[in-house]
């Protein structure tokens, strides 16, 4: 049980997802050259990662779109993806796509041009930018089926509602966020100062894992990405959290380079789809240009993207579902992790019944 709890942390936000095994979908990068900016500045030779599942249709006309969670790779929602599961193989083609700083994808820790904090600042928009030209300039597809995210996935998916709505029929958008609150702010802020406060840390520039800051990093999204009521309920003795604690940190020690964890959180914190360009920063004006069917599923007592957010958010969107995943067992930004039963099977339950409203056999209806 401790092992899988602590996998189930490392599908959450700030932690990487699983590893690619024999028989996966191989890895795939397209080089685009320079990747610009919003801010001006641009990424030097630049290249995306993804994978893709399923087989594209003669028309091109069964695409769906995975982005992933902070820290997260294109595995993060593999619990949805497959035969007779949401993303069902059979009917979609799914390409699933790694965030720009996550080390797959071009970041501080696998640039040449722009090493570790040379590395400029990115924000959501940009990483939209990316996948954007790989699926229109590499793929050949300028529409989609669905844009499908988890946490920092949501928030891009809800980003592309904004920046591109005719591009997709739907949006998924699980534990997401729309504009990051204060709170979440004071999250991310927390967990950056104690990477870049530990000595080891030297401005970016270690030679071996920050390992204090890096603990203290993980110890607050323990904290955050499960609720107190599952920590009630997993120790009856609320001592033994600490060893179970440690444990944990041992676990994802080396698992993502702290620098890449710097430069998303920093995207994360920033991300506000009002600041889309032509918007005036009219948070409720960015939501109503979403045209997309959209699907926002939440966690009870989320305590990283709070729950009250993404909820304010789908007052403002035209054409919107939102859901609440196991209200009854309170798990929190945890909800969509993909490793409780329960919850798995109600989000692929809830997401495969909202694709076939928009969608014939696989195939998109307009």
């Amino acid at each position: 049980m401790t092992r899988l709890l602590a996998l189930t942390v490392v599908l959450l936000a700030a932690s990487p997802a699983l590893a690619h095994k024999p028989g996966d979908p191989p890895h795939q990068t397209y080089p685009m050259g320079d990747l610009k900016l919003e801010s001006g500045e641009a990424i030097k030779d630049f290249a995306i990662s993804y994978v893709t599942h399923g087989t594209l249709n003669a028309k091109k006309s069964n695409a769906i779109l995975m982005v992933t969670a902070l820290t997260g790779n294109h595995h993060r929602l593999d619990f949805l993806i497959g035969p007779g599961k949401a993303l069902d193989t059979t009917k979609y083609f799914i390409v699933a796509t790694d965030a720009i700083g996550n080390g797959l994808t071009t970041s501080p820790s696998n640039s040449k041009a722009q090493p570790r904090m040379q590395f400029p600042k990115f924000g959501m928009r940009d990483m939209v930018e990316s996948q954007r030209r790989l699926l229109g300039e590499k793929l050949g597809i300028d529409h989609v089926v669905a844009v499908v995210g988890p946490s920092m996935g949501g928030m891009q998916a809800l980003q592309w509602g904004v920046s591109h709505p005719d591009f997709m029929d739907s949006l998924v958008a699980l534990v997401p966020l729309a504009r990051t609150p204060a709170w979440s702010a004071v999250i991310v802020e927390a967990t950056r100062k104690a990477i870049m406060l530990d000595p080891a840390w030297n401005h970016g520039n270690y030679t071996s894992i920050p390992v204090n800051g890096v603990r203290i990093w993980r110890d607050i999204f323990f904290a955050v990405a499960r609720t107190p009521e599952m920590y009630r309920d997993q120790f009856a003795n609320p001592l033994d959290v600490l060893p179970w604690l440690k444990t944990q940190e041992d676990a994802v020690l080396s698992v993502f380079d702290p620098n890449d964890y710097i430069y998303q959180s920093w995207a994360y914190e920033s991300h506000d789809v009002g600041a889309t360009p032509g918007m005036s920063r009219d948070y409720a004006k960015a939501l109503r240009a979403i045209k997309a069917k959209t699907l926002i599923m939440t966690g009870v007592k989320d305590l990283l993207n709070p729950e009250w957010e993404p909820l304010e958010a789908a007052r403002h969107i035209r054409d919107v579902r939102t859901v609440t995943i196991s209200p009854e067992s309170v798990t929190g930004h945890f909800a969509a992790g993909g490793f409780r039963p329960a919850d798995v099977e109600q989000i692929n339950a809830e997401v495969a019944k909202f694709l076939d409203v928009v969608t014939r056999g696989g195939e998109r209806l307009r």
